[in-house]
């Protein structure tokens, strides 16, 4: 049994007493973290414990569950009683770390409230009731929170999940207004059905200029919201200019209308040395970017029409987050090729990490759009991860799969999985050794360290409102089955190993692959599907 850690605690201002109290947090908001206690808050205010401290936002953690936080604002407990704000429609939840709500006080300001609005003094607005804050009971903080949370599941990226599907009545209307047509490569189609859902939330298109290049330089757009990758749709059409309406299509079906709001010769070099951390073509990245895409880039909202008809379904963040259990954990696991026994090992192990919930469910959601070009086909995982499905049958684990086009970018990239499972309604985010990573298409040689990824994520995770859960070693032995290569090696086991490659030699020859290593019905599918 692993032990869990001590749940953080809130703070809630008592009536009958007067004072400032810090209370358990209950099961609902077990991703709350506090940087400080009370008594530090207080005697770092140097306030002597009846005045409420005034923090540095910087200080700040990423955005909580609840909304009776320690006291971010600088208000006086005689402050405090004469003023009260009520949550009305709004999500608490999904207020920018600027807005944080006061002691059980919850603000009306819109989810769409920004930092700078805060620090540039603009007011919160005050609720007509005169009814005071004192009435805010620890019974009653509880309650409120509970509000706030609404269904308990995570908030999406930037404090909304977008969705920018067109109306069927207005469908029409919408490519009647179009002023050309352009039919799309498979990656544009990835992009445009994760933005029309919300996958990308919160863009309502693909960016602009300005965003790409802060983007690029620092992985955040121009509004400090972070992104990984800049989300952009190329073209060679001359003639495209600022104000045009693109119709969309791909494979026969009007996906969206692109309103045109930018055109820009990007500096591609710079983009791949910024975000692949190399320019030589031997990454399978610069290659897309300078040898695929065209030469302008494109950035405008998107009036979503239809999504991709695919082989294999692509539930919708909306639809994967009614799936989830309110109020618990949910770990995202991400690949992009077939699962055998030592991933699931360690997806279904991660939901014991120390940092993981006991309610914890597991996001298995492998990427089936476009790869490297040597990666299994997406259908023939589509229907791997299927057969697994059905076989495991654990209620533990939640499926879907994603219509997302690989960069094999590494460290930023694995920011990028990380904000659209947040989209999906996760957590926390198994980071795996080398996720994303790529070789050298000459040398062969590996472009990020191992670990590159996961000390890249673990940094900017408090600022994503995400958790990571570095994979773990798991070996198999013969005495003891998978375990983690520590315990082989501080018990002396003998490991079996079986590479990728052999593995794939195997095969092809047609030998037989020990179910140590992968579940028969995975071997079978790959045997038939591709006629090995």
């Amino acid at each position: 049994m692993v032990k869990r850690k001590a749940r953080p605690h809130f703070i809630v201002f008592n009536d009958e007493t007067g004072d400032i109290e810090e209370e358990e947090i209950p099961p609902l908001f077990p991703r709350l973290r506090m940087r400080q206690s009370v008594d530090e808050l207080l005697e770092n205010s140097g306030q002597g414990g009846r005045e409420v401290p005034s923090l540095d936002v910087e200080q700040l953690p990423s955005p909580s569950f609840a909304c009776f936080l320690c006291p971010y604002f600088p208000l006086s407990l005689a402050a405090m009683k004469s003023t009260c704000f009520t949550a009305g429609s709004t999500n608490v939840a999904s207020q920018t770390r600027a807005a944080r709500p006061v002691c059980g006080v919850v603000p009306t300001q819109s989810c769409q409230s920004s930092r700078s609005a805060f620090l540039s003094g603009a007011p919160l607005e005050k609720s007509l009731s005169a009814k005071p804050i004192q009435a805010v009971t620890r019974a009653q903080a509880t309650i409120c929170a509970s509000v706030a949370m609404e269904a308990g599941l995570q908030i999406p990226h930037g404090g909304k999940l977008s969705d920018l599907m067109v109306a069927d009545a207005d469908k029409a209307a919408v490519i009647a207004g179009a002023t050309s047509t352009m039919e799309i490569s498979d990656r544009n189609a990835c992009d445009v059905e994760l933005l029309s859902v919300g996958g990308f939330s919160p863009l309502e298109g693909f960016m602009n200029e300005e965003d790409y290049n802060t983007v690029v330089q620092d992985a955040k757009m121009v509004d400090g919201t972070i992104f990984g990758l800049p989300i952009v749709f190329d073209t060679n059409n001359e003639e495209t200019s600022v104000g045009d309406k693109i119709l969309l299509t791909y494979n026969g079906q009007n996906l969206a209308v692109l309103t045109v709001e930018s055109k820009w010769t990007p500096d591609k070099p710079l983009e791949c040395l910024k975000c692949y951390g190399t320019s030589q073509l031997e990454h399978p990245a610069v290659q897309m970017v300078s040898m695929e895409r065209g030469k302008y880039y494109l950035g405008g909202k998107i009036q979503g029409l239809e999504i991709p008809t695919r082989v294999f379904p692509c539930a919708t963040p909306r639809e994967v987050r009614s799936t989830l259990p309110p109020g618990e954990d949910v770990v995202a696991f991400q690949c992009r090729n077939p699962i055998h026994r030592a991933h699931y090992e360690l997806f279904t192990r991660a939901l014991d990490a120390d940092n993981v919930g006991d309610g914890a469910v597991c996001l298995v959601h492998p990427t089936c759009g476009p790869t490297q070009s040597d990666d299994i086909p997406g259908i023939v995982r589509f229907h791997t991860y299927e057969k697994l499905k059905e076989e495991a049958n654990n209620p533990k684990l939640r499926w879907a799969y994603l219509p997302y086009s690989m960069h094999m970018a590494g460290p930023r990239e694995a920011i990028q999985h990380m904000i659209i499972r947040k989209n999906y309604g996760c957590t926390h985010f198994i980071i795996g050794r080398d996720m994303a990573g790529s070789k050298s298409s000459v040398t062969g040689e590996d472009f990020y360290g191992a670990y590159e990824a996961q000390d890249y994520a673990a940094e900017m995770a408090p600022a994503l409102n995400m958790q990571t859960v570095p994979s773990l070693n798991i070996v198999y032995t013969e005495e003891k089955g998978y375990v983690t290569a520590d315990i082989a090696k501080a018990e002396d086991l003998h490991t079996l190993k079986l590479s990728g490659t052999k593995f794939r030699q195997m095969l092809r020859s047609g030998e037989d692959i020990p179910e140590w290593f992968a579940f028969k019905s995975v071997v079978k599918v790959l045997k038939e599907e591709m006629n090995l």
